[in-house]
């Protein structure tokens, strides 16, 4: 149970470094956008050759994967829609000015993007081969560019760099509790569920990609965000194989 905990807040620390980096160097748009299409690809792979294929084998016909995908991504998509009535639309963007009434939502944006990817560590546990090094880096790799353009932004918008990196620091705590909840909730659960918690993970990250993730890395890397998408992914793959 410690290593889902660990486990989680490893790949979450990463915030933290974009963050820093983010306050401290100047990050262009362009090189921004390559990064994220770089996690996005990495973490397109995590989904469907740790979370998919998983969820395939563990459902043995039962149905739990396509109800799965299809409650995650319902379930990103709405409280994202509610998120962005909020305020907090532009959390991932390098352009945002979000006034006080803003800041609550920005914060539940980063939470909801970043819970099932820290859930899917902890439950990635459960079948006792150990941690994956795929999911792992596709986590870690996917916040960097998402703390680098929110940091941005915030700071842009008149945060205080105190408050900013409290805030990396709290989505990380509450990141490595969504491992080490993955992980003790779904202990003894049946393969059916196992299986629908699996592709629920799934398909909430899927819709976090399309909705708020590629977007902005096409916006910002420009043609090439297809070739660093692609790099990401078969990087990630190579990876998967060698567990």
């Amino acid at each position: 149970m410690s290593g889902a905990l660990f486990w989680g807040l490893f790949a979450a620390s990463s915030l933290i470094v974009g963050g820093g980096i983010a306050l401290l160097l100047p990050v262009s748009e362009r090189i921004l956008g390559l990064i994220m299409a770089f996690g996005a690809g990495v973490l397109i792979s995590a989904v469907a050759y740790e979370l998919v294929a998983e969820a395939f084998d563990t459902a043995a016909g039962s149905g739990s994967l396509a109800l799965g995908l299809a409650a995650g991504a319902l379930t990103f998509f709405l409280g994202d829609a509610l998120i962005d009535g909020m305020g907090g639309d532009k959390r991932k963007s390098m352009n945002q000015a979000p006034g006080a009434g803003s800041a609550l939502a920005i914060v539940l944006g980063i939470v909801l993007d970043g819970i099932p990817e820290s859930a899917v560590i902890g439950l990635g546990l459960l079948n006792g081969t150990g941690v994956s090094v795929a999911v792992i880096a596709a986590v870690f790799l996917s916040n960097l560019p998402e703390a680098i353009a929110a940091t941005t932004g915030l700071r842009r918008g008149g945060w205080a760099p105190r408050k900013i990196t409290a805030l990396w620091v709290l989505v990380t705590v509450v990141s490595g509790l969504a491992s080490l909840l993955g992980y003790a909730l779904f202990d003894s659960a049946g393969t059916s569920a196992l299986a629908f918690v699996l592709a629920f993970a799934a398909g909430a990250i899927l819709t976090m990609l399309a909705d708020t993730m590629m977007p902005e890395a096409f916006e910002h890397g420009g043609k090439l965000v297809g070739l660093l998408t692609t790099l990401g992914f078969g990087l990630a793959f190579a990876l998967s194989t060698l567990e």
